[in-house]
């Protein structure tokens, strides 16, 4: 292949993605016209996928964590032919469009990771790599190497100012993840100008401290170059690699080369024709490119899907040399792994005194890592408080890449993106964990985690001012509200045993949305009355002998037990209520109205809710007859027993709100 078809491919996506950005008069056409060469040598010459089947299990991975660049990676899916039209591209920012303003997974064919907040793809590649590494430790065979392909993520200034990417690369090095390669589009400016004005550490000496490979490309153009230090990147192995390439923002158009304003904003009607004219492709009408470039690409794809003809005859032969490996692979790979634990007493009977719901959560994963063998997960250094150790497993590290507990670090954010990485990747459920209020540190990737519809699962524990000493720092209050805020998000609370043990059931068995575990520091009673029904959202855990109800207490977690006492202390007085178990008002929103009529009828408005949390969005199941016992400020440092006296979270207090209602 001569290298002037690749220097006129790599011009026609850069104006093929000007080309977009000028029609929807909005985008970034800095970073793919600055890129692009990185971009196309890697995709033409040293990646494996195959856009004909975009999904093959062994394709290398590309990860776009500059996403506000997406005009480029959109310009690649076109050419390579993954399905991206030209009336497409000219749909860019449209509603509806396969083209979004920034990459979104699930919703463009090819698109590894929705990515946008800048470093979030940096850490989503991390956690990619690790699941890579992890599965060829377990799968790989002599002579058999199923699972063996590369993780490249691309990004810019950006990105390593933030600080996840420090997060994530530190463990990176730490783990030593050999098939994770960065490529540094460095070319030192941002949307307020210089670099220098915020930004002047050397960033390939900070990933040589990191243990990363490292290397420097100065000519971003050079094709050459930038191959050779692709295939240098890939021989090492027993490091991640760094390879940082100069460039040029808005490479190619005469008035915006090197300039801060070709990062946001389209290059305009004039300075597109000279973008076209000094790259040297003929000017027929936007969005129309030479047809050799298309014969070029077409040529290119067409050898890509020889790779995994390969690699399919490989697992062909694997899985007859080793039948018990092929069993274990689907097993992995099957999404209804986890629905036989509904039919195992074991699951749901962990204990029958008080017990912390952390700790019955322990007893529960501890049966789940028997029955579903591609658990993998950890904490953010506080296993031992979280109690998500998975028995018998093994540590993940560099040592020991085939164990299944994974030591994040004390890196909350990153951690929670690259358990979305390792969810992207597949063959893996993952699981993060951290204390309840540091859920604030994890929210960001959490959002992502809704917004891609990934079965992340977040161990959250420490719910409540029940922590209690560690004071209003470690309490939390507002959290539980703000990641119930969170669209396609499911948030459980569990009140004891058998609800932990549904909150678990429900979060490996949601296959488009990650569910969080909200659990208890203190010991909570095992109520008599809970149930599977808990998998509903709410039910009606203790109910009235009347047919309509006095009134109606809602409670969750550690509070429902307080219901349960108010209950028999206004039935003596006369006063006889439902109490209702609400461990997850997402999945209660999920039921059919008929259902939701059943356990809080619209006649009964006298309505408590019992929650040692913020009032916020309670009105919604209370109403303005409501009333709510909790917290209305922040905690404070004592034994948590005092605090809930305190504050007024008891019983007693629950009886009097009843009466006032009525």
């Amino acid at each position: 292949m001569s290298r002037e078809i690749d220097i006129k491919s790599v011009n026609s996506i850069r104006v093929l993605a000007a080309d977009a950005i000028q029609k929807a008069n909005s985008g970034h056409p800095g970073l793919p016209l600055g890129a692009a060469p990185m971009a196309y040598e890697l995709w033409a010459n040293h990646m494996n996928h195959n856009p004909a089947n975009p999904k093959w299990e062994n394709r290398d991975r590309f990860i776009l964590s500059g996403g506000h660049g997406s005009a480029l990676l959109y310009s690649l899916l076109h050419f390579f032919g993954y399905g991206i039209t030209i009336d497409d591209m000219k749909n860019f920012r449209q509603l509806g469009s396969k083209t979004p303003g920034h990459p979104e997974y699930g919703h463009t064919v090819g698109v590894e990771a929705t990515t946008g907040p800048l470093g979030a793809g940096m850490a989503m590649a991390v956690g990619m790599a690790m699941a890579e590494k992890h599965l060829a430790a377990t799968f790989n065979k002599d002579g058999y190497p199923v699972v063996d392909h590369y993780t490249y993520v691309l990004g810019g200034d950006g990105c390593m100012m933030e600080g996840i990417s420090y997060e994530a690369f530190s463990l990176a090095g730490t783990l030593g993840l050999e098939k994770l390669i960065v490529l540094y589009d460095s070319n030192n400016i941002s949307i307020e100008g210089s670099t220098d004005i915020a930004f002047r550490e050397n960033v390939r000496m900070r990933f040589e401290s990191f243990g990363f490979h490292t290397q420097l490309v100065e000519d971003g153009n050079d094709l050459d170059a930038i191959g050779a230090a692709i295939e240098a990147a890939k021989a090492e192995t027993t490091r991640p690699s760094f390879i940082e390439i100069k460039t040029k923002i808005g490479a190619g158009c005469p008035a915006k080369e090197g300039k801060a304003s070709a990062h946001g904003e389209p290059l305009g009607v004039e300075n597109v024709a000279a973008l076209r004219a000094n790259l040297n492709i003929p000017d027929e009408g936007a969005f129309v490119l030479p047809q050799d470039v298309y014969d070029n690409f077409n040529e290119i794809s067409a050898a890509k899907a020889d790779k995994e003809v390969a690699w399919n005859r490989l697992f062909e032969e694997y899985a007859k040399a080793y039948p018990d490996m092929k069993e274990l692979w689907d097993r992995y790979h099957d999404g209804d792994n986890a629905k036989c634990l509904f039919d195992l007493d074991e699951f749901w009977n962990t204990c029958d005194k008080p017990e912390a719901t952390r700790n019955v959560s322990s007893k529960i994963l501890n049966v789940i890592k028997n029955v579903v063998p591609n658990m993998f997960g950890g904490a953010a250094d506080l296993a031992p408080s979280t109690k998500t150790y998975m028995s018998d497993m093994g540590d993940f590290s560099k040592e020991n890449p085939e164990g299944k507990n994974v030591h994040f670090g004390i890196r909350e954010l990153a951690m929670a993106a690259i358990g979305n990485g390792i969810a992207l990747h597949g063959g893996l459920r993952p699981y993060v964990s951290t204390f309840f209020v540091f859920s604030d540190y994890v929210k960001p990737m959490a959002r992502l985690s809704a917004l891609m519809g990934l079965p992340t699962t977040y161990v959250l524990t420490h719910d409540s001012i029940g922590v209690g000493e560690d004071g209003p720092t470690h309490e939390p209050i507002e959290q539980l509200a703000m990641l119930r805020a969170l669209p396609n998000f499911y948030v459980f609370r569990p009140a004891d045993a058998t609800e932990c043990a549904a909150a678990w059931y429900h979060a490996l068995n949601k296959q488009d949305a990650p569910t969080a575990l909200v659990l208890s520091r203190q010991n909570l009673p095992q109520l008599e009355g809970s149930s599977s029904e808990a998998l509903k959202g709410a039910y009606i855990l203790e109910d009235s002998q009347k047919d309509t109800p006095d009134a109606i207490i809602i409670a969750t977690g550690s509070e429902v037990s307080l219901a349960v006492e108010a209950k028999k202390a206004l039935f003596e007085e006369g006063i006889d209520v439902r109490v209702v178990s609400m461990p997850c008002m997402d999945a209660f929103e999920d039921q059919p109205d008929e259902y939701k009529n059943i356990v809080l009828p619209k006649n009964v408005t006298k309505r408590v809710a019992v929650e040692a949390l913020s009032d916020f969005g309670w009105g919604k199941y209370i109403g303005l007859d409501g009333e709510f016992v909790g917290m209305k400020s922040f905690g404070a440092s004592a034994p948590g027993n005092l605090l809930f006296e305190h504050f007024g979270i008891t019983k007693d207090a629950v009886v009097a709100a009843v009466k006032k209602t009525l």
